[in-house]
């Protein structure tokens, strides 16, 4: 067989939607607890995991990898979104993805016929009545028989959708049974926060919060030089660099660059410091469209007006000085610091000052506040 040509090698950066990248930067640790736990014969509060961060941090991403990585260890894994008519889905989806392991046929079967054929035993299937917990149930003692489990994963999560907070409950049921059972989800801060405040669903509280933040710059350095190496190209250090510093630690930024840094030139071997720049360029230009602008458009009057104080502060305020520039009180401002912190457009640091957390939300934030 001839080597694969590099010139004409595939775009190996993925940053169109849910797509898993070649390497996933910076999750390392995380994803080896989960592993761990995928592995485990017995129950692990890694099975239960929220992955909490804004528009871009890889949670789509993660869900789909550890989807793939639980199908390869044993698990029946079924992905869903948090909309009405989930139940049924991830009912349907199950049998779909386990038909190997399920009797199908729904109703009475013959299980023994008598001598004479007088008289005949009979059994029932998966059989279809009863609620979705009772039919699940039947779903999940047959996957008993073959040790399966039954990985769900459900992407962005919505505390408004009743059928989201239906699956919680029966789900801690489930765990409680001793189930070989597993529940990933994965939203924005906001909507994992009014999920998990529910009362019906307090068992949320005590599962794993993994929140997915700004990623060192080593490891996207790392990840951007071995994607393009791993498909047959090189980059130069000062390229990577440069890429590096415009990803700024933002997993779809990391995607987006070295998708439109390799489409350049492709027929190159190289990709070269231009092809970066131009990358850069147009990354910038899909970064704003597809992420900043609609984050800036779902906050409220209050949370702009916070903002726009930030920008008017010093490069690191406390809440005491926006809370100044708002012309308010700490406590009254404290409730759009929790907002933005919620949406995951502003982060706290460790002596407890703000800082902007979505990369390229502070010049957007500014160009909007200029247009006024």
């Amino acid at each position: 067989m001839e080597p694969r040509n590099p010139h004409t090698a595939i775009n190996p950066f993925t940053p169109g939607f849910g797509q898993v990248p070649a390497y996933l930067a910076g999750r390392e640790y995380l994803l080896n607890e989960i592993k761990t736990a995928l592995a485990s014969p017995s129950f692990s509060p890694d099975l239960t995991t929220l992955f909490i961060g804004a528009r871009g941090t890889g949670k789509t991403a993660l869900l789909s990898y550890l989807s793939e990585y639980a199908s390869g260890v044993g698990w029946v894994t079924v992905g869903v979104s948090a909309t009405s008519g989930m139940l049924e889905d991830i009912i349907e989806e199950t049998k779909y993805r386990a038909n190997h392991l399920l009797e199908t046929t729904s109703g009475p079967k013959i299980k023994e016929v008598t001598a004479g054929g007088f008289g005949i035993a009979w059994e029932n299937v998966l059989q279809q009545e009863g609620n979705w917990r009772t039919r699940m149930n039947q779903i999940l003692d047959q996957l008993e028989k073959y040790q399966a489990g039954l990985l769900i994963t459900v992407d962005e999560v919505n505390p408004a959708v009743d059928e989201m907070i239906r699956l919680v409950s029966v789900y801690q049921h489930f765990v409680r049974e001793g189930r070989r059972v597993a529940l990933m989800l994965a939203g924005l801060p906001s909507m994992v926060s009014g999920l998990v405040s529910n009362e019906y669903v307090s068992f949320l509280r005590r599962a794993r919060h993994r929140k997915l933040d700004r990623i060192p710059d080593h490891e996207i350095a790392d990840a951007f030089r071995r994607t393009i190496e791993q498909s047959e190209r090189t980059v130069g250090d000062v390229a990577v660099e440069k890429a590096t510093q415009a990803i700024d630690g933002f997993p779809y930024m990391l995607q987006l660059v070295g998708f439109q840094s390799w489409r350049r030139n492709p027929a190159n071997t190289m990709v070269s410091m231009s092809d970066v720049e131009e990358g850069i360029r147009m990354a910038n230009a899909e970064m704003r469209t597809k992420v900043l602008q609609a984050t800036y458009g779902e906050l409220s009057k209050g949370d702009i007006r916070f903002v726009n104080a930030m920008l008017d502060s010093s490069d690191r305020p406390t809440l005491a000085e926006v809370a100044s520039h708002m012309g308010v009180k700490s406590n009254y401002a404290s409730k759009y610091k929790t907002r933005l912190m919620e949406a995951g457009v502003i982060g706290e640091t460790p002596l407890n000052t703000l800082r902007f957390e979505l990369p390229r939300f502070e010049d957007y934030a500014r160009e909007m506040k200029e247009a006024l």
